[in-house]
């Protein structure tokens, strides 16, 4: 689940999650351990050009992934919805230590720069990348609830 919801997604993150345009896409951004700044910094960048802006990097060795799979799950029962991708995989990978993913909605991704993308959640992770395949497990990757 989510350690950090942007302050721009929020209440968002399932409509992005859901959208039905011909090249949107959610995009994990894999970022380097060394430089990653706080939570409280992260949560009031409203791009992601403005995430990789400060001391945070982006590890690009790895690079980006696009998820697949994508499931937004309202739950009655429990007063909440539910997102969720299917697992990412990297195959050999190598390069600098990452501390966290990024998941971003990307409006068309076909086009564009990272100024186009909105950062939406972020999870710590701890990896460093050492030629051996990785598989970053993928569930609830978000979840919001209304306690009125």
């Amino acid at each position: 689940m989510a350690n950090l919801v942007f302050n721009r997604a929020l209440g968002m993150v399932s409509y992005y999650a859901s959208l039905p345009a011909a090249n949107d896409g959610l995009i994990l951004v894999p970022l380097e351990s060394s430089g990653l700044e706080t939570d409280a910094v992260l949560r009031d960048k409203d791009d992601l050009a403005a995430v990789v802006a400060g001391t945070t990097n982006e590890q690009t060795t790895v690079g980006r992934k696009t998820l697949a799979s994508v499931t937004v799950t309202v739950d009655d029962t429990n007063d909440r919805v539910a997102l969720d991708a299917a697992d990412v995989t990297w195959t050999s990978p190598t390069g600098n230590a990452i501390g966290a993913v990024v998941i971003c909605y990307d409006p068309d991704t076909t086009t564009g720069t990272d100024a186009d993308l909105i950062p939406l959640t972020k999870h710590d992770v701890t990896w460093t990348p050492d030629g051996n395949t990785f598989v970053l497990s993928i569930a609830d990757f978000f979840r919001a609830s209304s306690t009125a």
